[in-house]
């Protein structure tokens, strides 16, 4: 995976309470978070990951760009007691770009993922011109929309800033209907996760999940993702750490092949024995002879 700096905003709104996602769509977050974590950091042991959440009373930053899973888990824990209110989308994503801005290794591709379980009062107009700021900043965004929710509206607006953002295929939306299984099993198989090697989905404006997710080239296994997370999760990893063997493996022939090139070149006075015919230091005779010339004709004068 690439190297990244990741904030996962978590919708702690009052609609988190709610339990078509056992045991509440809260914990269902917490579980895909913990998901998501192993996922980045495993793929690139110097990407960091932060976590804010976005109900309440405002958003608030719960912990900064980390590699410590027990900061995500503290920060989880405190705000389960601060569920409340509505969610605050685009300040939010504001909040969490300037996160972002501060990281320390600037190298790291900015990235932000949202889950969205709840209505979004922000206005469509609002949020495209956001998404328009986060795209020239560089920023990827990616949206978990999941559980049932009243109507279309919210999945209507983080469409069009979808639309807006997405370059390079790097940001996506992902809709999670109610279903038998758990979220996090359902966003293993996302191109959130999957990347270039999910398949796509059918949802209307997003890769929806409700149609069992497309196939997708797995290395040559080709088959439903969505049929078996955990061994297209697998499957993924393994190929990722193919690529980078091949491309160290790429890098090293090329480093010896210049290394082989410099050995072929000599140095000036290389082949010069290290000894003359008097067996005097090579190279020295000269300075001896010119040293001897001075010193008569300093005699003479």
């Amino acid at each position: 995976m690439p190297l990244e700096a990741v904030m996962i905003i978590a919708d702690n709104s009052e609609s988190s309470r709610n339990g078509d996602y056992q045991p509440t769509r809260f914990d269902a977050q917490a579980d895909s978070i913990n998901i998501l974590f192993d996922s980045i950091t495993q793929g690139n042991p110097e990407s960091s990951v932060g976590l804010m959440s976005m109900g309440g009373k405002g958003p608030e930053v719960l912990s900064t760009l980390t590699t410590e899973r027990g900061k995500l888990l503290d920060g989880l824990h405190r705000t389960k007691k601060k569920i409340s209110g509505t969610s605050h989308l685009a300040t939010g994503i504001q909040i969490a770009s300037l996160a972002l801005k501060h990281r320390q290794n600037k190298s790291q591709r900015q990235r932000i993922i949202v889950f969205v379980c709840s209505d979004v009062t922000d206005d469509e107009k609002k949020l495209v011109s956001l998404a328009k700021k986060m795209k020239k900043s560089t920023i990827d965004i990616d949206f978990v929309l999941f559980g049932d929710l009243d109507d279309d509206e919210v999945h209507k607006k983080l469409e069009a800033f979808n639309n807006v953002v997405k370059g390079n295929d790097n940001s996506h939306l992902v809709v999670i209907p109610p279903s038998g299984k758990l979220l996090s099993d359902q966003l293993i198989a996302s191109p959130i996760m999957l990347g270039a090697n999910a398949g796509a989905g059918a949802g209307a404006g997003g890769e929806g999940m409700e149609g069992g997710g497309g196939g997708g080239d797995f290395g040559g296994f080709d088959f439903d993702p969505s049929a078996d997370p955990e061994l297209a999760l697998a499957l993924r990893m393994s190929m990722e750490e193919e690529n980078a063997r091949q491309a160290r493996q790429a890098q090293s022939e090329q480093e010896s092949s210049n290394k082989t090139n410099l050995e072929g070149i000599q140095e000036e006075g290389e082949n010069q024995p290290l000894l003359n015919d008097q067996g005097e230091p090579s190279g020295s005779g000269s300075s001896k002879k010119d040293s001897k010339k001075d010193d008569d004709t300093m005699d003479t004068s």
